[in-house]
């Protein structure tokens, strides 16, 4: 039944990023946000931007989001009109729309039928043919039989590929480059198929060298019109897995890009679509293309196309849910400009991409703008934990051309700065600046290909290394010993270069380091630089650099131009002579908020210049304050122990008279 009253609720069910851009569009629109949020997520961001948030179940995917029946019971409870399955999890579940559709709930995406037929590749190139639709060649049947199939296989040539027909996501996918070793690969594929989605079968294409994937976003209403928005670009991925997508695509004539547009669109029509979808085809060198799959939801990449045609396509979704008819036709879509999204992973790309878990100890977004766009899920102290996907926000960036975009990508990403777990910034950061990348040689491979250029850490040369390193671990109350005009001397431990390095520091207008290392003569390094914050500028060799870092213990993140370079400091200790600061002479300040750990002298005690007075910790180092001249210690204004924060009077000391 149509209606044409917009929704008042809508129900949330998924998490992170896409959990809070849905919500996003809803409360612009003045639409009820319900998030649902597992054990894992109680503290989540989706969790605190809802309008109201009920608990679903355990941290496994399995005992919460994946919880269809918990879902719709807290949906019917909390009287929500619809539900958005974001993607993922239930989004393209049959069982699950059907159980929506039955309880009077509005399901934001298709009916049952269409995910269902192209929920199974197989029945969807069957569609697709009927259709008219160019396919890879290859076979699609149901004739299961290990040896039917090594024919079918033998008959097509290699290399081909095997695909189960329920798969997503690079599972159960297989290339077979020859005869010997496809029912090897077929059993892998199958068997993790079976796993994965509880089907064993498989269907065989040939396999496209060097192709690239072109996918077109669609849109139809419930009452007959259907749409393209244009296209994108996501050849650049991992494993199978988009990494890094663009709209539009490049390199396309417009009688391409109109022709892959309207083959889409009938994609959508032949299965009687509704909703946002997504075609995706294969594209060869040679300008032919070749339907590849349709995805029966919103994709993550949707924000690219948002950029170039200035539209909300979950306010789309949102009005085609309530029954309205699509907010624009063919001719009224124009493509401006150009925008690029990078996925920001938890994860190690030196590690073959392993996910990483952890709590994000320091977290700096680069600056939004109309341009310049974050979809995240994640804040600063946040928890990643194993039970999800690893990706925690996405990147958009939107320049007058691609080369501009490009650009703007790097230095967003540049500006991504992020401590206590590994993530893909600096690869991403890489494959954006990579040659045939900015040249637009796209292609499936181009990350294997280029995985000896990508796949390497950021690094420094030692000595700027090295000089960062000293200026981070300069106490921010102001180099409180160099305001007397005295020297400070700075002692640590770290791992720079795969290396334990004992450097002594002497810190005064200017710095020098005297650096000692395994079987190698002392090296001295000369340089000047500043600390503002957590910002370092560094004078060295006549070159300037600069860098930001974040100390989580004696764990060190450089943030610079070459990507973040990470050192780990064994151990770190100041000696400040001099303190200064913010009383009248004779009072002795804390050079930074920290604790009082130590104090050497009581009251009443004399003292003589140069004596240690007291220790403050702060980060795990130890400041050491000494006396800066002759006199008696007539008040202690802290016991060990304390807190105390920066230039806050720590005693007083009656200098003698000289």
């Amino acid at each position: 039944m149509i209606k044409n009253d917009m929704l008042k609720s809508v129900l949330i069910a998924n998490r992170g990023e896409i959990a809070c851009r849905v919500i996003s569009t809803a409360r612009k629109m003045g639409i009820r946000t319900i998030a649902v949020y597992s054990d894992a997520d109680a503290q989540a961001l989706h969790v605190k931007q809802a309008d109201e948030a009920w608990h679903l179940g355990g941290a496994a995917a399995a005992d919460s989001y994946l919880r269809a029946d918990k879902i719709l019971a807290i949906a019917q409870q909390a009287g929500a009109e619809s539900i958005h399955p974001g993607y993922g999890f239930l989004s393209e579940n049959a069982e699950f729309v059907a159980a929506c559709q039955a309880a009077g709930i509005a399901f934001i995406g298709p009916d049952t039928h269409a995910i269902e037929q192209m929920g199974s590749k197989s029945a969807a190139k069957i569609i697709m043919t009927d259709a008219g639709i160019p396919l890879v060649p290859g076979y699609h049947g149901d004739n299961q039989d290990p040896d039917f199939l090594q024919q079918q296989a033998d008959s097509m040539g290699y290399p081909l590929l095997i695909k189960a027909v329920a798969g997503g996501g690079g599972k159960g996918m297989r290339v077979v480059e020859n005869s010997a070793e496809f029912k090897t690969q077929l059993a892998g594929a199958s068997r993790e198929g079976k796993a994965s989605f509880s089907n064993p079968d498989v269907l065989l294409e040939r396999y496209l060298v060097q192709p690239r994937h072109v996918e077109v976003q669609v849109f139809c209403d419930r009452h007959g019109n259907g749409v393209y928005l244009g296209d994108r670009d996501c050849s650049a991925q991992r494993r199978h897995q988009k990494v890094i997508e663009e709209a539009p695509a490049p390199g396309l004539s417009d009688q391409l890009r109109k022709a892959m547009g309207e083959a889409a669109v009938s994609s959508a029509k032949a299965i009687q679509y509704v909703g946002a979808g997504t075609v995706e085809f294969l594209l060869d060198s040679d300008g032919s293309f070749f339907f590849m799959e349709m995805n029966t939801r919103l994709q993550v990449e949707h924000p690219v196309t948002e950029m170039v045609t200035g539209q909300d396509l979950v306010a789309w979704q949102l009005k085609v849910a309530s029954g309205q008819q699509l907010p624009l036709q063919q001719a009224d879509i124009k493509l401006q400009g150009h925008s690029c999204e990078a996925r920001i992973y938890a994860e190690d790309p030196l590690q073959d991409f392993q996910p990483s878990t952890g709590t994000i100890n320091y977290l700096q977004q680069p600056a939004t703008s109309e341009h310049v766009r974050v979809d995240t899920g994640v804040i600063e102290g946040d928890a990643i934990s194993p039970f999800y996907d690893p990706m925690i926000a996405k990147l958009i960036v939107f320049a007058e051309d691609r080369e501009q975009a490009l650009a703007k990508l790097d230095r967003s990403l540049a500006d991504y700065h992020l401590q206590g777990i590994s993530t893909n910034i600096d690869f991403l950061r890489r494959l954006a600046t990579l040659d045939d990348f900015a040249k637009a040689d796209l292609h499936t491979g181009i990350i294997e290909q280029h995985q000896d250029t990508l796949l390497v850490p950021a690094s420094l040369d030692a000595a700027t290394t090295l000089a960062l390193t000293c200026l981070a671990q300069i106490p921010q109350a102001g180099n409180a010993g160099m305001r007397l005009g005295q020297a400070s001397m700075l002692n640590l431990t770290a791992n720079i270069g795969a290396e334990d390095l004992r450097i002594n520091l002497q810190m005064s207008t200017s710095y020098t380091a005297t650096v000692t290392q395994t079987d190698a003569e002392d090296q001295v390094i000369n340089f000047t630089g500043q600390r503002n914050g957590n910002q370092l500028s560094l004078q060295l060799d006549g070159k300037t650099t600069y860098a930001s870092f974040y100390q989580h213990g004696l764990e060190l993140s450089l943030f610079t131009a070459a990507g973040k370079v990470q050192v780990n400091l064994k151990q770190a200790h100041v000696d400040d002579y001099a303190q200064g600061g913010a009383g009248t002479e004779g009072d002795i300040v804390a050079p930074m908020n920290g604790s009082l750990i130590a104090c050497m002298v009581e009251a009443n005690q004399q003292v003589q210049e140069g004596d240690a007075l007291l220790v403050v910790e702060a980060m795990k180092m130890e400041h050491t304050i000494y006396a800066p001249s002759a006199g008696t210690v007539t008040e202690i204004y802290y016991q060990v122990g304390d807190l105390v924060a920066a230039d806050a009077q720590l005693l007083h000391l009656e200098v003698e008279e000289a």
